[in-house]
């Protein structure tokens, strides 16, 4: 087992460089989902922390050691804090399980992936100086035209408790590639480690502003950062209602928005597939990493009748071989969700469709080895129907839902039958259905014959409730530039619009 005595460390916001107790003083505890314990402590931002934090990202953007960075400057930075995330990656990774419940496998993932993120976007910041400027040429030789790509300015990064690092990378990494002065602010259920990378901006010299951290909750320092005038736009991961309030916020100052809002997403098993095993290894992978607790997990498996009985035997054998247990020990590959009402919640979702009909074909309660901690077990649950809560809502926990289908055009129906967009998967070897069901579904991200594997080359963002706007990628560079085009009047001869009144 991982050293579970890694102390957690007690940070202040950091704002302008520096650590900065908030102006109200207030802290937050950190409790450990799998012991129940209080490990810590966070500051808690309200509207007045913000408020100093705007000030100095506006400050950063009007300074020349940021505002007037190229982007190879800020590529030797983002290289400098991937280098330190993998030398703390061990103490990094131990914080992150002790603060969300995610276990060491995946959080020690998690790291390598936030140094890999941090060196994809310095490669963009660095292609992004030939890019910056870009001449159109319009066939004339009046006017000499060109387009800038610009920082959008100041902007507020609001992120979730499940992936606390790694997805706020996703937004930082191309803010601050794209010469952004960000204000990140992370959940409060999981802020340790976005805590630790001020420490690490901190140590390799950052300027002073690019990157503010407040922690704190939702009302008190997301609000406030979401309506701020000085914050030039917000990017969002998160609940479909904390989004909807975002979106209103922001619109009244007409402020730009990304938003990814989670999903109930799709994975269509067709009896086509050569390796029962395989698919059923890639049905759990969808449903049970990081505890079910993933925006995109294939959440409702939709399996061709003719192979269900088969496949749900194997899926089960599957599912009674996961290592639940302590996140900390070797070969845990499902922690506790991240906390107390979270675990409610999802038990509440188990339990209300055993109460409309459903079955509980494996799981649905706590695993009777752990006395503490926010354990459920892997759930399995079948004979549900499409007008069932757990058929609609997102649960956000370990929980499969079970429907079987005949043809493929039920298979699409059911695909679709959802108010969410982001992913969806199809399992299945004839490669022209697999392209039918790509056109088909109406999702941001589409998995052939897996689900759930990231690349940061990659758009990340669905469609529907899911909202719009994408992380990762080129695209997610992108969504922090402002283009701005310029026209320049090169001709020696007067533009003769008017009469001259030298000419009477």
């Amino acid at each position: 087992m991982a050293n579970r005595n890694v102390p957690i460390p007690r940070r202040q916001l950091y704002i302008g460089g520096e650590w900065r107790e908030p102006v109200k003083k207030k802290r937050i505890p950190i409790i450990n989902p799998a012991t129940e314990e209080i490990i810590g402590d966070i500051p808690a931002a309200t509207a007045e922390d913000v408020d100093i934090a705007v000030e100095a990202a506006r400050k950063a953007i009007a300074r020349d050691d940021w505002g007037s960075t190229t982007g190879a400057q800020r590529a030797k930075y983002l290289r400098a804090i991937a280098a330190k995330v993998l030398e703390k990656k061990s103490v990094l990774a131990t914080l992150e399980s002790l603060d969300s419940g995610k276990t060491l496998f995946e959080s020690a993932a998690d790291m390598d992936d936030v140094a890999g993120c941090f060196e994809y976007y310095a490669d963009l910041a660095e292609a992004l100086d030939s890019r910056r400027k870009i001449p159109v040429n319009l066939n004339s030789d009046s006017f000499k035209t060109y387009v800038l790509r610009e920082p959008l300015g100041v902007v507020g990064l609001i992120t979730p408790w499940n992936y606390p690092l790694l997805m706020a990378i996703w937004k930082v990494a191309p803010a601050l590639a794209a010469g952004c002065a960000a204000i990140l602010k992370p959940s409060e259920l999981a802020s340790i480690t976005c805590l630790e990378l001020g420490e690490i901006c901190r140590e390799i010299g950052l300027p002073s502003g690019a990157l503010n951290i407040l922690t704190g909750l939702g009302p008190e320092a997301g609000g406030p950062l979401a309506s701020h005038p000085h914050v030039d736009k917000i990017s969002f991961t998160g609940s479909g209602p904390t989004g909807s309030k975002i979106m209103t916020a922001a619109a009244q100052l007409v402020k730009p928005v990304s938003l990814e809002l989670g999903g109930k997403s799709p994975i269509v098993v067709f009896d086509d597939i050569d390796n029962l095993d395989i698919a059923a290894e890639w049905t759990l992978f969808g449903i049970f990493v990081n505890t079910g607790q993933v925006c995109s997990a294939t959440s409702r498996l939709i399996v061709q009748e003719s192979i269900a009985s088969a496949f749900l035997d194997r899926l089960l054998k599957w599912t009674k071989n996961i290592k639940i247990s302590d996140p900390l020990e070797e070969d845990c590959k499902l922690g506790p969700v991240v906390s107390a009402g979270q675990y409610e919640k999802v038990l509440k979702f188990i339990s209300n469709a055993k109460s409309e009909g459903a079955t509980i074909l494996y799981g649905g309660e706590r695993p009777q080895h752990l006395k503490k901690g926010y354990y459920v077990q892997p759930t399995i649950i079948t004979d549900v129907n499409t007008s069932m809560e757990i058929w609609k809502e997102e649960v956000f926990g370990p929980v499969l839902c079970v429907k079987t289908f005949k043809t493929e055009e039920e298979a699409i129906e059911l695909a679709n039958d959802t108010k969410y967009g982001l992913a969806a998967a199809v399992m299945s070897k004839d490669v022209k259905r697999c392209e039918r069901f790509t056109k088909a579904f109406q999702s941001g991200i589409i998995w052939i014959n897996c689900s759930q594997p990231t690349f940061n080359q990659l758009p990340w963002g669905g469609k529907k409730r899911s909202g719009f706007g994408r992380d990762l990628g080129e695209w997610g560079l992108e969504s922090f530039l402002n283009i701005k085009q310029v026209t320049e009047y090169t001709s020696a001869e007067p533009w003769a619009f008017y009469k001259s009144p030298s000419k009477n």
